[in-house]
C-alpha cells in the first residue's frame, strides 16, 4: 500500500477507494466519516504534522484528497508537537481564498515527500467528455445561457469565491459563494424556474485540480430539477460526474439537458 486517500464527504472517496487494485489507506478528518469506507487514519488540522511523520512511516508516497471537507479552524490549545512548526503556514491559508488555501495545503504534503494526485487521475473515467449527455438537446436560448454562464465564472474566477452560477435569460440569477452549489440551488429566486434557467459549473482559474475538483452527482441534478431549472451544464474535461450513468437517467426522468460543454461553444 503506497496510496493514500484523505477522504471527506460524499460518493467521490468511495469511487476511489474501490477503484484501485490495492486498498488505500483512508485518512477521515475527526468528525468527518467517509461513506462506506473504513477509517485506519483520524487527525486534525492541530495534528497535521504527526498524520505526515504516521504516512511516512506506512510507507505513504501518494496521497488523493478527494471529498468535501469544511475549511476547520484551528484550535492552539490542541496543537501537537509535530504540527507546531506548521503554524504560520496554517495562519496563510487560514487567511486566503479557497485556492490560496488549497495551494498552501498542497505545498505542506509535497514538501514532506508526498505526491498529491488528483482523483481524475486515479479515475479518469469520471471526468465529464464533451457532448450532450441527455436526451433533451438544449435549445438557442439555453446555448446563450450556457455562454453567459462561462463569462460569469471567467469574470469570478480573480475572487476565489464559488465554481458555479446559475443563469437564466443571460440574467444572473445566483453565484456560488462558500455555502457550496447545494447551497446555490436551495436559495435561488422563485423566477428562477420561470426562466428555464440553467446551473453552470467549472474550474475557476488556478483551480487546485489535485485537490479540489469540481464534482457534480445525482444530489445535484435533483436538486437542479426541484429549483425548476432546466439544464445542468459543465465544462468539458473539467469537471468530475459521480454515477454518471445515474445522472443521465435522472436527467431523462425530469426532461433536464445535461450537457458537458468545451469552452467557447454556441
Amino acid at each position: 500500500m503506497t496510496l493514500a486517500l484523505i477522504a471527506g464527504r460524499g460518493r467521490l472517496p468511495v469511487e476511489v477507494a474501490h477503484a484501485q487494485d490495492v486498498a488505500p489507506l483512508i485518512c477521515a478528518y475527526e468528525g468527518v466519516p467517509p461513506e462506506e469506507l473504513g477509517v485506519d487514519l483520524t487527525f486534525r488540522l492541530e495534528t497535521l504534522g504527526t498524520l505526515l511523520v504516521t504516512l511516512g512511516e506506512r510507507g505513504i508516497t501518494q496521497v488523493c484528497f478527494c471529498g468535501a471537507i469544511d475549511r476547520p479552524a484551528l484550535d492552539p490549545s490542541k496543537l501537537d508537537s509535530e504540527t507546531m512548526p506548521l503554524v504560520p503556514l496554517f495562519q496563510k491559508a487560514l487567511a486566503a481564498g479557497d485556492n490560496g488555501a488549497l495551494q498552501v495545503l498542497k505545498d505542506i504534503f509535497e514538501q514532506t515527500g508526498f505526491e498529491v494526485v488528483g482523483a481524475d487521475t486515479l479515475l479518469p473515467d469520471l471526468v465529464a467528455e464533451q457532448g450532450v449527455l441527455s436526451e433533451k438537446w438544449p435549445d438557442a436560448q439555453m446555448r446563450r445561457d450556457a455562454a453567459r454562464g462561462e463569462a460569469v465564472l471567467a469574470g469570478l474566477a480573480p475572487l476565489d469565491i464559488g465554481q458555479s452560477c446559475v443563469i437564466g435569460a443571460e440574467q444572473v440569477l445566483g453565484v456560488e459563494t462558500m455555502g457550496g452549489t447545494d447551497h446555490l440551488l436551495s436559495t435561488l429566486p422563485t423566477k428562477a424556474a420561470k426562466m428555464n434557467a440553467i446551473l453552470c459549473k467549472g474550474p475557476k482559474t488556478g483551480q487546485i485540480r489535485e485537490i479540489d475538483m469540481p464534482t457534480i452527482g445525482p444530489d445535484t441534478i435533483e436538486m437542479a430539477h426541484n429549483a425548476g431549472l432546466a439544464g445542468v451544464i459543465v465544462d468539458a474535461g473539467d469537471v468530475i460526474v459521480l454515477e454518471p450513468e445515474r445522472c443521465i437517467a435522472l436527467a431523462n426522468e425530469f426532461g433536464l439537458v445535461l450537457w458537458s460543454r468545451s469552452g467557447g461553444t454556441t
